[in-house]
C-alpha cells in the first residue's frame, strides 16, 4: 500500500482520492493546505491522519511517499522541487509546468535523486478506451488531419463576468491560468501522443477582462497534414473530434472524457471500439502509477515512465511555444 501526501484540496483532489481508493493501491495519511482546518476537514474523511499547514513540515515530517500535487498551476514547480529533494515520488496535476525552464531544472533535480519519479496527471492517454483508439489510428494507411475540441463553460467564469474580487486562479495571470493552461492542454495531449511533435504551431487566443485567454484555436502544422485544437472556458459545445484519414475517420464523443470511440471504415462502416470505461475517469492512471512507484526497476516500467515522461515534456514544450506565438506571457517565464 503506498502512503500518500496530498497539496491541494479541491474537486479534482476528491475525484483522485476517490480513484486511489477504488484501486486500492493507496492510503492517504497527510495533507497540507494554507489552512490547518481545511486540512482536517478535507483528510478526515478519506481517514488522513497528518495535517500540515506548513510544507517544509509536511516533507520533513509527513509518512507518505507519493505526494499528488494539485495546487495553482504556478506553484507546480517549486513544489515539486520540494517533493523530489525530499526523495517522494510525485503525481502533479495538468499542465505539470509553466514552460520549459522549469521543466528542465525538474529533470537535473530528478537525475539527482534517481529513486523519485515525476508524473503528469494527463489522465484519458491512460485509459483503455484512448489506447484502443491510438491502436486503431496508427493502422490508417494515411492520416489528414485531426480536429480536438473541449469546450466546457466554468463556473468560475461567472466570478470574472462579476469583476469579483479576488479573481479564480484558474482565470488569473499571476497563477498561470487560462483555457490553454486547463482544458488545451487535454487537446495538446491528444495531438502530441498520437502525432508527436509539430514543425510549427501558431495559437489564436480570445482574451477575457483579467488578460488570460477564456478561449482559442491553435492550428498545428504536421509534415503532410494540420491538426487543430478548439478549446474554451467560457462556452460549451457538443461536438465531437476526429482523426481524418483517407476514406476512413475515427470519431470521439470528447477529447478527454470520452466514452464513445468509433471507426468509420472505408466502406463508411462504423465499428464502435470496445473497452472498459470507468466511472472515475482518474481511475486508469492511479492504477497505472501505482505500478510505476511499485515496480521501480522493472524494465517495461522504466520504459513506460520515459514514455510518458517525453510525453509530458514535449506537451511542456509545445504549451509554451503556443502561448509564445500569441504574447501570452506568465509572471514565472520573467523568472528567467
Amino acid at each position: 500500500m503506498l502512503k500518500l501526501g496530498i497539496i491541494g484540496t479541491n474537486f479534482i483532489t476528491d475525484r483522485m482520492l476517490k480513484a486511489a481508493e477504488a484501486s486500492g493501491e493507496y492510503q492517504l495519511t497527510s495533507v497540507y493546505s494554507r489552512h490547518l482546518s481545511r486540512a482536517k476537514d478535507f483528510g478526515e474523511k478519506y481517514g488522513a491522519t497528518e495535517f500540515y499547514d506548513s510544507l517544509e513540515d509536511f516533507f520533513d515530517q509527513g509518512d507518505f511517499s507519493v505526494v499528488y500535487i494539485a495546487s495553482p498551476n504556478s506553484l507546480h514547480y517549486p513544489q515539486a522541487r520540494l517533493a523530489i529533494e525530499n526523495d517522494k515520488d510525485v503525481i502533479v496535476e495538468k499542465p505539470a509546468f509553466v514552460n520549459p525552464h522549469e521543466y528542465h531544472e525538474i529533470d537535473k533535480l530528478l537525475a539527482n535523486h534517481p529513486q523519485a519519479r515525476l508524473v503528469e496527471g494527463a489522465r484519458h492517454i491512460h485509459t483503455p478506451l484512448f489506447k484502443a483508439m491510438a491502436k486503431q489510428v496508427a493502422q490508417m494507411k494515411q492520416v489528414q488531419g485531426a480536429t480536438f475540441t473541449m469546450m466546457q463553460y466554468s463556473s468560475r467564469y461567472d466570478k470574472v463576468l462579476e469583476n469579483a474580487d479576488p479573481m479564480p486562479n484558474i482565470f488569473t495571470l499571476e497563477y498561470a491560468g487560462g483555457a490553454l493552461q486547463d482544458l488545451g492542454v487535454y487537446c495538446v495531449y491528444d495531438a502530441v501522443t498520437l502525432f508527436g511533435m509539430p514543425d510549427s504551431s501558431v495559437y489564436y487566443p480570445t482574451l477575457v477582462e483579467t488578460g488570460v485567454d477564456g478561449k482559442g484555436v491553435a492550428v498545428l502544422q504536421y509534415h503532410d497534414f494540420t491538426v487543430v485544437l478548439n478549446f474554451s472556458k467560457t462556452t460549451n459545445t457538443y461536438i465531437g473530434s476526429e482523426i481524418h484519414g483517407l476514406r476512413d475517420t475515427m470519431w470521439l464523443d470528447n477529447a478527454t472524457d470520452f466514452h464513445q470511440a468509433t471507426y468509420f471504415d472505408e466502406e463508411k462502416k462504423a465499428h464502435e471500439l470496445k473497452a472498459e470505461v470507468h466511472q472515475n475517469p482518474l481511475y486508469d492512471e492511479m492504477v497505472d502509477f501505482a505500478q510505476l512507484f511499485n515496480h521501480k526497476d522493472d524494465p517495461a516500467e522504466i520504459k513506460q515512465y520515459d514514455r510518458w515522461h517525453k510525453i509530458s515534456r514535449n506537451v511542456n514544450q509545445l504549451m509554451y511555444d503556443l502561448r509564445q506565438s500569441a504574447d501570452l506571457v506568465f509572471p514565472s517565464d520573467e523568472n528567467y
